[in-house]
């Protein structure tokens, strides 16, 4: 079934305080105003270096018959639907993430070249759902890495619990659908995730190796994770059966098996 997010008017405000929303707390009177913000409004917090702009998506903006990625690639333009929650997380990510952005979109480019503009390559698909439910992940600890190759749940999130808490492992919704969901309380989100280990910056790490085609060649090389599951990103996980008992903590699939992560050197 596909996802209704919330009105602006009847949008509860709670979820704007807790995970992963309040980490977009920069653009908190945005989401939470009673009018929605106009283009112009998001054209302007964009630096003058971005290369891009947000332009209404009308017919006709439409009729120039080119593909969404194809039109910022050679104008610069990204197309948005005025007051639609999905094209407004879109443009804040623009806004906060360009590199990882501009990095997906050299990508798709490149398959649309060799594929055509009505297929899509399994390259096409990984890029495609990072973007839309995508999330960056850091750990420093191999042993919960090692829990998360085989979805035990339980012993990457509540027997590690603390690596969350403290910001030894950290996690940074990067997909514009995600936070869109997020906009109904208590919902169980599940994202798809790079993995980078060590510290330091965890996106330019995932920005360079998507533009140098080493990572999102496949879907099946991004890692789900229940990002609800994350200490304080959800009522239950104040409590250990949480874990073992909601629908989005799913086995590993048999045969299933994840890439290496990328490493921060």
């Amino acid at each position: 079934m596909r996802y209704v997010a919330p009105s602006r008017d009847t949008l509860e405000r709670s979820v704007l305080v807790s995970p992963p929303l309040s980490q977009w707390n920069d653009f908190t009177a945005l989401i939470d105003g009673l009018a929605w913000p106009t283009i112009d409004a998001l054209n302007a917090l964009l630096p003058e270096t971005s290369g891009v702009r947000f332009v209404t998506q009308d017919p006709a903006l439409l009729a120039d018959g080119l593909h969404y990625e194809e039109r910022i690639a050679r104008h610069g333009a990204i197309a948005t639907r005025p007051e639609n929650w999905h094209d407004l997380f879109n443009a804040f990510v623009w806004l906060r993430h360009g590199a990882l952005k501009r990095a997906l979109n050299a990508r798709q480019i490149a398959e649309i070249a060799v594929m055509g503009a009505r297929q899509r390559s399994r390259a096409q698909c990984a890029l495609t759902h990072f973007d839309e439910a995508g999330m960056v992940v850091t750990l420093q600890d191999p042993a919960m890495l090692a829990a998360w190759d085989v979805h035990d749940w339980h012993t990457l999130l509540w027997t590690h619990r603390e690596a969350w808490l403290d910001g030894r492992a950290r996690v940074e919704i990067f997909g514009h659908a995600l936070l869109e969901h997020a906009l109904t309380p208590d919902k169980l989100l599940v994202g798809k995730a790079l993995v980078v280990m060590g510290e330091g910056d965890a996106k330019a790490v995932c920005a360079r190796a998507i533009a140098a085609g080493k990572v999102l060649n496949d879907p099946q090389e991004l890692r789900p994770l229940p990002v609800s599951g994350v200490p304080g990103w959800h009522v239950g996980t104040a409590v250990e059966s949480f874990y073992t008992t909601a629908p989005c903590f799913q086995p590993l699939r048999a045969g299933r098996t994840y890439p290496a992560p990328l490493v921060n050197r």
